[in-house]
């Protein structure tokens, strides 16, 4: 366990600090993990069986296929003309639009495989060229709203179908899609969205050019219906993924394979080659090993019942209580990630319900606002996998996370209580 704490203090340090380029990092990690013998190579190496992982390699596939046909920027010229104009019109036009769409797409990442290249194409039309503060503020809306604004709404990310499941599995309570969407998505959807907009546009400012009347789009080459084609099959299955069981990453790698099928696809080996970046596939891949090894070690365990012996939980300080508990959540969130706070947070809510006077159904729902919030991007894989297929920097990516915790903690979670109570939650 001690080796588990001291292995994880180092890569998230190396991460956060940015010493070394995070693909490095990874490589220590698992280096280090094996040659110490901290965890099973099954655990270690956990990340590269993960949806995460093989959503990012699909993602880079379809956006080559959606750049090379011309469909990306067929969508960039429909949009632009929407939302040309000012710069904090487009960046609310983007943050708007990937909460529409975890309304009626159930995937993180499968969202981020569709919309960044779409949107990078969006930055190239705008005057955006790679390290404008422009292009990474884009890059960062389809992140950021994407992951955070879809804790929300219930069956839009993993980390609330984990919440889910682990409570009807720990105490028998089924959550239902509207009283979840009521309970949070005022502050965690709508005034958390404006909190993006507002750091986007204020630490990424830039002046989008002045982009003239295109002329008509003209007729769908054949490749771009081709494509079209697949994209709107991989969506509907994508859409369907509870009735039928398939997981959004498998059936993204399968429009994957059809992109990259000799005469039939549209993307080369050379192409692959060039443009699909393993090294961060493999970022993405040692941020959940470490998270299994955190679980599997005990760190994780322990690290709940110290957080829960000295958090300040008094029945007669509701207020105190309910920033306590999202305290907690927070804390785990250093060390699970996103994906694994639920499925610890939850097995501790009784005896913190017990120890605050909050109501269990409220204790279980105050976590969101945890994991909800990343300190730092490795946190969240999908703001990691948007990072990646938009070429944001770490250090841009860090800041932001910074204000918007700042601002969730100071401004939305004391929002977040007075909503609670005026739902009869507290």
């Amino acid at each position: 366990m001690l080796i588990a704490g001291l292995l994880t203090v180092l890569t998230v340090t190396l991460w956060a600090t940015g010493a070394l380029p995070e693909y490095l990092t990874a490589l220590i990690f698992f280096s280090l993990a094996m040659i110490l013998g901290v965890a099973p190579p099954a655990t270690i190496f956990a990340g590269f069986a993960s949806s995460a992982f093989w959503m990012m390699i699909s993602g880079y596939v379809l956006g080559i296929a959606i750049r090379k046909t011309g469909l990306a920027s067929r969508a960039a010229r429909m949009l632009t003309s929407r939302l040309s104009g000012s710069y904090p019109k487009l960046i609310a036009g983007v943050v708007g639009l990937t909460y529409a769409l975890a309304f009626v797409m159930p995937s993180n990442l499968g969202r981020i495989a569709v919309l960044m290249p779409i949107i990078m194409a969006v930055a190239d039309r705008a005057g955006f060229a790679p390290g404008r503060p422009g292009r990474e503020g884009l890059g960062l809306a389809v992140g950021f709203g994407t992951f955070m604004l879809s804790a929300s709404i219930l069956p839009a990310t993993v980390p609330n179908l984990v919440m889910a499941g682990s409570i009807e599995t720990n105490y028998g309570l089924h959550l239902t899609y509207l009283p979840y969407l009521l309970l949070h998505g005022p502050v965690l959807g709508v005034l958390k969205g404006a909190a993006i907009i507002a750091c986007l546009c204020l630490m990424f400012r830039d002046t989008p050019r002045q982009i003239e009347a295109d002329a008509p789009l003209g007729r769908w080459t054949v490749d771009e219906q081709r494509l079209a084609v697949l994209l709107g099959v991989t969506l509907a299955l994508w859409l369907t993924d509870s009735l039928h069981g398939i997981s959004p990453a498998w059936i993204g790698m399968a429009a994957a394979c059809v992109c990259l099928l000799p005469k039939v696809g549209f993307v080369t080996q050379g192409e692959v080659n060039t443009q699909v970046n393993f090294l961060s596939a493999i970022y993405v891949a040692a941020i959940l090993g470490m998270a299994a090894m955190v679980t599997l070690s005990g760190l994780a365990g322990q690290m709940g019942q110290a957080l829960q012996a000295v958090a300040p939980l008094d029945p007669a300080a509701p207020f105190q209580s309910f920033c306590a508990l999202v305290g907690i959540s927070s804390l785990l969130n250093f060390a699970v990630t996103s994906n694994g706070v639920p499925a610890l947070f939850t097995p501790l809510a009784q005896p913190l319900a017990d120890a605050s006077g909050i109501p269990l159904a409220t204790v279980l729902m105050v976590q969101v606002l945890g994991y909800s919030t990343p300190v730092l991007p490795y946190q969240a894989a999908p703001i990691v996998v948007a990072m990646q297929l938009g070429g944001v920097r770490t250090a841009s990516a860090v800041r932001l996370c910074v204000a918007l915790a700042v601002i969730t903690y100071a401004v939305l979670v004391p929002l977040d209580y007075l909503w609670f109570a005026l739902l009869g939650r507290l």
